[in-house]
């Protein structure tokens, strides 16, 4: 379905999800319901299911299948294969040259495509576009803090050279640019930050939209993920590997990484600390 809003002809997009067994059947339900109620709708719907899944997720997948047989297509891979494997097998299934990237526990805002999919129309140039991401509390539904990333191109290159200058959560490109760099590496983690670092140089255009379009779950839980040592080697990796591909210098690899190391041994009010000081935009409560 074409969409027109002024004189711009709105492209056709794909939403690109991948499941795995782990996943709450109910955040998955929140998060397939929030895509494909959207005010501009997609054209098309690829679920990567990243391994065998429980029952109750498999009935969750199984409905949203009968009820959006049109376009609601179903990838299955027999055993777990990790995000970037499973990504790339949903971007070669995706039919339109736009893929919206979605998390299977976060909920899009009802406009977030209808936006994403009018700044790719007004700029044809870019190849990458994202936003801010609100994160809120999973218990209370009570927003937390909001993460801002640069937007204009120029800003998203420099900051690059430190963090992913997009929220994954909230990322939409082109197909034939991704594949073009041959796609998501086989990293555990952080593969979204390698896979945008190559899109940038290899000449990718990016912007991001001032505005949330996408909530992201966090827990009690999150503060001690962020600074555990599985995503503190994982984050260490892909800041090698981007220093090793020569987009950075020694000092921009090392920088990034004393301060990730530093999360990782000091106390957890520390991290904390540092996520709303210099991470986020935290949201007080009111009252």
């Amino acid at each position: 379905m074409v969409k027109k809003v002024g004189k711009y002809v709105l492209p056709e997009y794909s939403v690109l999800m991948s499941v795995y067994d782990r996943e709450l059947p109910e955040n998955l339900n929140e998060s397939l319901e929030s895509m494909l109620m959207q005010t501009y709708p997609p054209s098309d719907f690829v679920l990567v299911c990243d391994g065998k899944l429980t029952n109750e997720l498999n009935i969750i997948v199984k409905s949203f299948q009968n009820e959006y047989k049109k376009i609601f297509r179903i990838v299955r891979i027999e055993k777990n294969v990790g995000p970037g494997k499973a990504l790339n097998e949903g971007i070669s299934a995706c039919r339109c040259d736009y893929i919206v990237r979605m998390d299977s526990d976060d909920v899009s805002m009802p406009n977030r495509c209808l936006k994403e999919m009018l700044l790719f129309a007004v700029k044809p140039d870019l190849d990458i576009i994202g936003s801010y991401v609100e994160e809120f509390d999973d218990d209370t539904d009570k927003t937390v803090s909001v993460k801002k990333v640069p937007i204009m191109h120029r800003d998203i290159q420099e900051y690059s050279k430190k963090r992913n200058p997009f929220n994954r959560q909230s990322m939409a490109f082109r197909k034939s640019k991704a594949e073009e760099i041959g796609g998501y590496s086989d990293l555990k983690l952080c593969e979204d930050y390698e896979f945008v670092v190559r899109m940038l140089m290899e000449g990718a255009k990016g912007q991001n939209i001032p505005e949330v379009l996408v909530r992201y779950r966090v827990d009690s839980r999150t503060p001690e993920i962020r600074k555990s040592w599985r995503l503190t080697k994982a984050f260490i990796k892909v800041r090698w590997v981007i220093f090793a591909e020569g987009y950075t210098s020694f000092r921009e690899f090392l920088s990034p990484c004393v301060l990730q190391l530093g999360l990782f041994i000091l106390p957890q009010r520390f991290t904390r600390w540092v996520y709303r000081k210099f991470l986020r935009t935290v949201v007080e409560p009111h009252g």
